[in-house]
C-alpha cells in the first residue's frame, strides 16, 4: 500500500509540475520574436508561471478521489493554500520587475482612458488575486461567514484567471505563433471543464444519490449527531476516520458544502452514516434544527487519515471535536474485533463537556482500550490528567517503544502542533503518525 502511494504521489507531482512548465517551455520553441533583456524575459517567465498555477488551483479543488488518496484531502486542500500564495507572488512580482527595469510596457499614457486593454485586465487580475488572499488569510477577524467567503473566493478566481488570460492575449508578444496561442487557449479550456466537473457533472451525480436523515442526537459538548441513511440507493463505503461533505439544505449544486468527518463504525452493511457536529458557529449553530426525513446529500468518503498500517498499538489523540473521526475508529475496531492494545488520549474544557463520555466507557468493554481525559479545566477533586497533552503525558501512559506505535492526532491547530513536536522530541518517524486539520479556508 505505501509503495503504491509513493508511486501515485510520483506521478501526480510530476503531471502537476508539467501542467506548469510545459506551457513556459513552449513559449521558447519554433518562431520566438526578439529578445527585450533579461529583466524583462524573467518578468514574463515569472507571469506565465503564476497564471499557469492559478489555472491549476481548479484542479486542487475538483475533489478527484484517485489523485487525493495518496495524500488525503486536507493535505491537498492546504497544498492549495500554500500554492496560492507562490501563484500570487509570480504574478504580483511581474510587473514589479518591469517597473525596476523600465520597461517600455510599463510607461503609463497621458490618461487612464489611452491604457492598453491588456495593462486593464492585468489589474484586474492582480487586484482580484490580491483581495483573494486577503479574504482567505483574515477571513475571521473580517467577520466573513464561511458561506459568503467561499462565494466571493470562487468569483475571484474566476475573475484573475480569466483577466490573466486576456491579459496575456492582448499583449501577444509570445502569442504571434498560433500554435502557441492554442497551447494556451486549449489550458484555459481545459480550467475551465475542471470548473465545470465540480459545479455541474459531480452534483448532478449527487442528486441522484440522496440520503435522509434518520435520527438526530443531542450528545455531549454541544454536539449533534446526524445519522443518514441512503436513500434509493446502496450508498457508499469508507475508511475509519475519513470524511464528506456535507449538503444539509438545498440541492448539491449549491456553492458551500460543508467537511465533516463520519463518526459511525466503517463496518455498517445498511450505509447507514453519521457525523457528529459540534456548535462552533455559522453553519453548525443551525445543526439542531435539522429534521427526521429531511433529504441532504453527501461528497465523499475522503482523506487518509485511517487506520490500516502495520502497528502493534493504536494511539488515539483527539482534542474537542476532534474526536469524531476517533470515534469512527473505536467503533470499527470493536465492530471487528480487534484485539490490539488502544489509548485513547482525550483533551477537553472539562468533565461535562465530554461528548460520547459514556460511550467511550463502554467501549472498554468490547475493547482493550484505554482512555485517558485531560481537562483544562478540571472539576474541584479531579485526580486524572489536567492542563494538556505533551511528551510527559505520552511517557506515563504509553508503554515503551513509542516508535512502534501508530499515531493519530485531531484537534486544534495549536495542540497539534505542540503534540507533533513532542512525537519528533521522542524520536517517532514522521511515517508513524497522521494529523487530521479541520480547516479547508
Amino acid at each position: 500500500m505505501q509503495l503504491r502511494d509513493l508511486l501515485h504521489k510520483a506521478i501526480w507531482s510530476a503531471i502537476y509540475l508539467l501542467f506548469i512548465l510545459a506551457p513556459l517551455f513552449a513559449l521558447l520553441t519554433r518562431a520566438l520574436p526578439p529578445s527585450r533583456g533579461f529583466g524583462t524575459e524573467f518578468s514574463i517567465a515569472l507571469g506565465y508561471s503564476g497564471l499557469a498555477i492559478m489555472g491549476l488551483q481548479f484542479g486542487l479543488t475538483a475533489r478527484f478521489r484517485y489523485v487525493t488518496e495518496p495524500w488525503g484531502e486536507d493535505v491537498i486542500y492546504h497544498f492549495h493554500r500554500r500554492v496560492s500564495l507562490i501563484a500570487v507572488s509570480l504574478v504580483v512580482a511581474h510587473p514589479i520587475i518591469l517597473l525596476a527595469v523600465r520597461s517600455e510596457a510599463m510607461v503609463l499614457p497621458e490618461s487612464i482612458g489611452q491604457l492598453p486593454l491588456g495593462a486593464i485586465f492585468a489589474g484586474l487580475s492582480i487586484g482580484s488575486l490580491i483581495l483573494l488572499v486577503v479574504m482567505a488569510l483574515w477571513r475571521t477577524q473580517l467577520k466573513i461567514s464561511y458561506e459568503t467567503w467561499h462565494a466571493t473566493h470562487i468569483a475571484l478566481a474566476l475573475t484573475a484567471v480569466a483577466a490573466g488570460m486576456a491579459h496575456m492575449l492582448a499583449w501577444g508578444y509570445y502569442q504571434v505563433d498560433p500554435w502557441k496561442r492554442s497551447l494556451w487557449i486549449g489550458l484555459a479550456i481545459f480550467w475551465i471543464a475542471l470548473l465545470l466537473y465540480v459545479r455541474i457533472i459531480k452534483p448532478l451525480f449527487m442528486l441522484r444519490r440522496p440520503y435522509r436523515i434518520a435520527e438526530v442526537r443531542q450528545e455531549r459538548g454541544d454536539t449533534t449527531t446526524l445519522v443518514m441513511r441512503p436513500d434509493g440507493h446502496a450508498g457508499f463505503r469508507f475508511r475509519p476516520g475519513q470524511f464528506g461533505w456535507l449538503t444539509l439544505w438545498g440541492s448539491p449544486f449549491k456553492i458551500t458544502g460543508h467537511p465533516f468527518s463520519f463518526s459511525s463504525s466503517a463496518e455498517a452493511t445498511d450505509g447507514r452514516v453519521e457525523m457528529s457536529i459540534r456548535k462552533l458557529g455559522d453553519f453548525t449553530s443551525v445543526v439542531p434544527t435539522a429534521v427526521i426525513g429531511q433529504r441532504v446529500y453527501l461528497d465523499g468518503p475522503y482523506g487518509a487519515f485511517t487506520i490500516g498500517n502495520p502497528a502493534d498499538m493504536h494511539v488515539l489523540i483527539a482534542g474537542g471535536i476532534g474526536i469524531t473521526p476517533m470515534m469512527s475508529m473505536i467503533r470499527t475496531l470493536a465492530d471487528r474485533g480487534d484485539k490490539r492494545p488502544l489509548i485513547l488520549l482525550y483533551g477537553s474544557k472539562d468533565w461535562e463537556s465530554i461528548s460520547f463520555r459514556e460511550e467511550l466507557e463502554t467501549m472498554q468493554s468490547r475493547l482493550e482500550l484505554t482512555v485517558v481525559h485531560v481537562l483544562s479545566q478540571p472539576p474541584e477533586g479531579w485526580t486524572g490528567e489536567s492542563g494538556y497533552i505533551n511528551a510527559d503525558l505520552f511517557k506515563r501512559h504509553l508503554p515503551p517503544g513509542y516508535a512502534d506505535h501508530e499515531y493519530f492526532i485531531c484537534g486544534p491547530n495549536v495542540m497539534m502542533d505542540a503534540i507533533e513536536k513532542a512525537l519528533g522530541e521522542m524520536k517517532v518517524p514522521l511515517a508513524k503518525y497522521h494529523s487530521e486539520r479541520y480547516s479547508f479556508v
